[in-house]
């Protein structure tokens, strides 16, 4: 991360006046374990912290501090935000993702977007240097890298440790590397680009493609950048799927994270099991608990 750039900071910015000065007043110590910021139409504004949420004593959120944070976080140019609108969500500088909720734009039965916004969700992405570095020699194999799923439920800290793994294997070590990573960054939340420089720390070897969907991404970095290792954040759909199995069969390995408890979980969705029955990913790491209590365990896959 670079000096200058702070998360809470940088989410507290985003707010309006009257909502800043309420969240500035909160302890460093609660700042530095904090995971959200959330604003409800009618609420107080909220502080996400891993034993929960606690209200902040202050104003209740109106639907014009809603408008506001949306038009900072796409520096009032919602058209060209109007693709992530569509899927609930807006990257800001630096990697702060907003989730929004409120009444969707349908047309044609697809959705376009949303208006009357009555809730937002600022998440605070975090640098945790030297997380993943227990996990390596489970990882590792004669300075090959097993592909690898990481699995959580929501908030679980996956993206916190995959940022670390790329980072860990960037720049090299006793066990392997360093290896030339391409980090499929669709969402913003794993370099935080900002003019052409990661705001969070990704590794020397490491070539960030930002705001691209992996489907389209991980073609384009097969043939421009001939990655030993291509990581990506929340497989999802059957195109992210095919997008894995399409780099697997071109030799590099893989590092990605999806929302489950576990790989048994992770096999009853329709869209993910052929991944598990490919035999594409040799390696899950499980992250259980929440906050000081979370844990990590490797799993060999079949």
């Amino acid at each position: 991360m670079t000096e200058d750039w702070e998360p809470y900071g940088a989410a507290c910015a985003l707010l309006p006046e009257r909502l800043r000065r309420t969240a500035l007043g909160v302890d460093p110590a609660r700042r530095e374990r904090a995971e959200e910021l959330r604003l409800r139409i009618g609420r107080p504004l909220a502080l996400t912290l891993p034993e929960g949420e606690a209200a902040l004593p202050g104003p209740a959120v109106e639907s014009g501090d809603l408008t506001w944070v949306v038009d900072k976080a796409t520096a009032f140019s919602r058209y060209a935000a109007g693709e992530t609108l569509a899927q609930g969500f807006v990257t800001a500088e630096g990697g702060l993702r907003i989730g929004l909720c409120g009444a969707a734009l349908a047309e044609g039965g697809e959705n376009r977007g949303l208006r009357d916004i009555t809730s937002a969700a600022i998440r605070l992405p975090r640098a945790c240097p030297g997380v993943a570095e227990p996990l390596l020699p489970e990882l590792l194999a004669e300075g090959h890298v097993y592909s690898t799923l990481i699995l959580s439920p929501p908030g679980g800290g996956k993206t916190t440790l995959l940022r670390d793994l790329v980072r860990l294997l960037s720049r090299g070590g006793p066990l392997a590397g360093p290896l030339r990573v391409a980090l499929v960054d669709e969402r913003g939340e794993l370099a935080a680009m900002c003019r052409g420089r990661p705001q969070l720390e990704v590794g020397p070897s490491t070539d960030v493609l930002d705001g691209c969907p992996k489907a389209a991404a991980v073609p384009m970095l097969l043939r421009a950048m001939n990655p030993q290792v291509i990581a990506l954040d929340e497989i999802a759909l059957p195109e992210d799927a095919a997008a894995v199995l399409l780099a697997a069969g071109c030799g590099a390995a893989i590092l990605a994270t999806a929302h489950a408890a576990s790989a048994a979980d992770l096999r009853r969705r329709t869209a993910l099991a052929p991944l598990l029955e490919s035999g594409v990913f040799r390696r899950a790491v499980v992250i259980e608990g929440r906050g000081r209590q979370r844990k990590c365990r490797v799993e060999a896959l079949p």
